[in-house]
């Protein structure tokens, strides 16, 4: 095949340059020429939606694009490594950044029947005689408040959990320390070490993030390291309660790796998609309004 005529050369570059300036690169067939949009462009794309849908899938994507689903999975792996979203299988979430801690009468009124849920259900793994960690938050306060198994010891730093606790046949440890209204809390160096001189057989911790790349996470360093401490003094399963609104949530401070997570206690809100990469990482997902039906029918 000999070489193309200058003229066609000048018009091919000339297509090609007006096609890279407009964000699409053109791909020539016989009898055809199909627009792809080149990666930058396609991130910003795949970013806007994400953000209007919260939820996108490797398919859709491809079709929307116009490029294969290989494609598609390499650009959600780049922008999964800039931090703007979570790869689950056959698409990806989109990574919401929790700035600041929400005020505690604000976090009781959000999502109140899911956290009844998730706390009867978190309770319902407590055995008699355990001894528990309860960190400060509104649905770690629902955990409390439905416990029912006998011979218990409670060890927290909630303010809320002591002030309910004088009705109630446990036995509590409220740590001491440097009270914090927002989360309706103790926190601080007296705290953690009192928390140091104990052990607990299950832990109870609530959070403002889980993600599986970020693992557990909060806005305030002083309750990400009241929570460490307790997840590193159990001698039993670490449950962590969250509603679905914390799920693919990040936050400034880490509290700790999934690794060392057993169990997630969260409601219906959190997609299956997300649930399914959850039980990847090796977490028992329990969904609170499911155990409760099956404990229903059981009885």
């Amino acid at each position: 095949m000999g070489d193309f005529p200058a003229a066609q050369v000048a018009r091919a570059e000339g297509e090609e340059t007006d096609s890279l300036r407009s964000g699409h690169r053109t791909r020539r067939g016989v009898g055809s020429s199909v627009e792809q949009p080149l990666p930058a462009e396609r991130h910003r794309r795949i970013h806007e939606l994400l953000r209007e849908q919260r939820v996108v899938r490797v398919s859709v994507l491809s079709e929307q694009l116009g490029v294969s689903e290989v494609t598609i999975r390499r650009d959600l792996e780049v922008l999964e490594r800039r931090g703007m979203l979570e790869r689950t299988h056959g698409g990806a979430v989109a990574t919401q950044w929790v700035r600041s801690e929400p005020a505690y009468r604000d976090a009781a009124s959000t999502n109140p029947i899911e956290k009844r849920q998730i706390g009867a259900a978190a309770a319902a793994l407590v055995e008699p005689g355990d001894a528990l960690y309860l960190n400060g938050g509104t649905t770690t306060l629902q955990v409390f408040r439905h416990l029912r198994a006998t011979g218990l010891k409670v060890a927290t730093n909630h303010v809320g959990i002591a002030l309910e606790a004088a009705d109630r046949d446990i036995e509590l440890l409220l740590l001491g320390g440097h009270y914090r209204a927002p989360s309706n809390s103790v926190v601080g160096p007296f705290a953690t070490e009192a928390l140091r001189r104990t052990h607990a057989t299950k832990a109870f911790i609530g959070v403002e993030g889980i993600s599986v790349g970020s693992g557990l996470t909060t806005p305030v360093a002083a309750e990400a390291e009241i929570a460490h401490v307790m997840i590193e003094q159990t001698r039993g399963r670490v449950v962590v309660v969250a509603d679905h609104s914390k799920i693919g949530a990040v936050a400034d401070f880490v509290i700790a790796p999934l690794e060392e997570v057993d169990a997630l206690v969260v409601d219906e809100g959190c997609s299956e998609a997300y649930r399914q990469r959850l039980t990847e990482a090796g977490i028992d997902v329990i969904v609170a309004a499911e155990r409760a039906s099956a404990a229903s029918r059981s009885g």
